[in-house]
């Protein structure tokens, strides 16, 4: 669509929408039935969901109409829909985390980001697709989600149906999770803004876990302001998570700015380059010179090592996963598909010794990070190695010098620093090109701020042709 074109109500922000249901233009109840006719129309061909809630949904909808004809105080995401990735605990409702063994499974509560949506007025209209576990693969018995920019490409993981389902307008936001990567890949792949926040500042009660010392909760939008709202949603202390932080929830939706000067990009150009596809690195200067044009400095500075975090994190996650696992694996072994089974065994065979100095190498890389981060506002780094690849590709051997598929995720797992990822238009194969900032903990506010100017920057409002 063209700058000045208007979006068909399933493209519509969440922004956009929420504020149009406030002052009346539009009914919560009209909001959920056009989305859950999108999901009937196109969930044959994209296979985001695991389960429709729509009787909930429409319950939910007209529950908060009512809400407002009676002049009650109205949530931050009021009528909005919003899709959960199946391993957030909802309660009466299976929660099966992508797995057999879990698939009959119904939690006794909501997950606290589920508890904290509803608070904000958001409709939950269904639970969407992830990887077995929230690890590499879908499990055999389960059909992918499909990318809606092209069917031919991968779609990320672990959060696939999530980026499926907000890109294609089968929903206006959705959750996601990430352990190495796997809310910043499928928002990378289907051209979306998420944000892994800070570890601690989204609570993870209720999540069920893939590595509970990497796990992170967080949204998944199709604007920095969605992402924004979202985050503002979900995020704040939870006494039922020990690692959940007590620092103050800023208004992130205040951050949302157009100029960065005062603020600094650094980039080291090792890092970036190095067995990184020379298309990929041009996004990364498109951005930089966008940026630029904000306002903000572009200083040249060094990404601290990360290379053992990236070669062990199989080790960490392994150990982590098993350990979530314990009550159903090896004893259903039969029941988990390939990939899982084998981080399982991975992870029930590594030696406390490892797994004690991949912890010593989380905190010195954490350390110099911190560091780095005194005397640059943000670093920019790439996604992943290559554009968006085709939809069997991750799973294959890596070519001779290309850069470890997790490179430029996993290390901010370990870390704990938040990090955006921000679409910047498409290529000339008509996929999303993508990049990332990352920035102090609990600097979630300054990035969703420099986000913001770079999208408007890029201008990218383009959306999947699907009907």
């Amino acid at each position: 669509m063209t700058a000045t074109a208007v979006a068909p109500l399933h493209y519509l922000s969440l922004a956009d929408l929420c504020r149009r249901i406030k002052s009346g233009e539009l009914s919560a109840t009209h909001v959920a039935a056009a989305t859950l006719a999108r999901i009937e129309a196109l969930e044959p061909r994209l296979k985001a969901y695991v389960r429709v809630l729509g009787e909930e949904a429409m319950q939910t909808a007209a529950a908060l109409d009512q809400r407002r004809a009676n002049g009650e105080p109205l949530g931050a995401l009021h009528g909005v829909p919003i899709a959960l990735k199946d391993l957030l605990w909802t309660q009466g409702i299976a929660t099966s985390c992508g797995t057999r063994v879990l698939a009959d499974w119904r939690p006794p509560e909501d997950a606290f980001v589920v508890t904290k949506l509803k608070e904000a007025g958001a409709v939950i209209v269904g639970k969407v697709k992830l990887t077995e576990g929230a690890y590499s693969q879908h499990h055999p018995d389960v059909a992918p989600p499909v990318n809606p920019w092209s069917a031919e490409r991968w779609t990320g993981v672990s959060s696939s149906g999530s980026g499926v389902a907000v890109a294609a307008g089968m929903a206006y936001g959705a959750l996601g999770s990430d352990t190495g990567g796997s809310i910043r890949f499928p928002s990378a792949c289907c051209g979306l803004v998420g944000i892994k926040p800070t570890y601690g500042r989204v609570s993870r009660h209720g999540a069920f876990p893939l590595s509970e010392s990497l796990d992170h909760i967080g949204p998944m939008a199709r604007t920095v302001e969605d992402a924004a709202r979202l985050l503002q949603a979900l995020a704040g202390r939870d006494a039922r998570d020990a690692t959940s932080l007590h620092a103050p929830v800023p208004n992130y939706a205040a951050a949302l700015t157009e100029r960065l000067d005062g603020l600094s990009v650094g980039v080291d150009w090792r890092y970036v380059n190095d067995g990184v596809a020379p298309a990929v690195v041009q996004v990364v200067r498109d951005a930089l010179d966008m940026l630029q044009a904000r306002g903000a400095s572009i200083v040249e500075a060094q990404m601290p090592r990360s290379d053992d975090l990236v070669a062990g994190w199989a080790i960490t996650c392994g150990a982590d996963c098993a350990l979530a696992h314990a009550a159903t694996w090896p004893a259903r072994a039969s029941d988990y598909g390939p990939q899982l089974n084998g981080l399982l065994e991975l992870g029930s065979k590594a030696s406390a010794t490892d797994y004690a100095r991949l912890e010593r190498a989380r905190i010195r890389f954490r350390g110099a990070l911190d560091d780095a981060l005194e005397n640059v506002s943000a670093f920019i780094a790439p996604c992943m190695p290559m554009p968006p690849p085709p939809a069997n590709r991750p799973n294959q051997p890596q070519p001779d010098g290309e850069a470890p598929f997790i490179q430029f995720t996993a290390p901010f797992d370990y870390s704990g620093h938040p990090t955006i990822m921000l679409p910047l238009g498409l290529d000339a194969d008509g996929v999303p090109r993508a990049c990332q900032l990352i920035g102090p903990r609990l600097g979630e506010a300054r990035l969703i701020a420099m986000g913001s100017a770079l999208e408007r920057e890029a201008g990218f409002t383009s959306h999947p042709r699907l009907d």
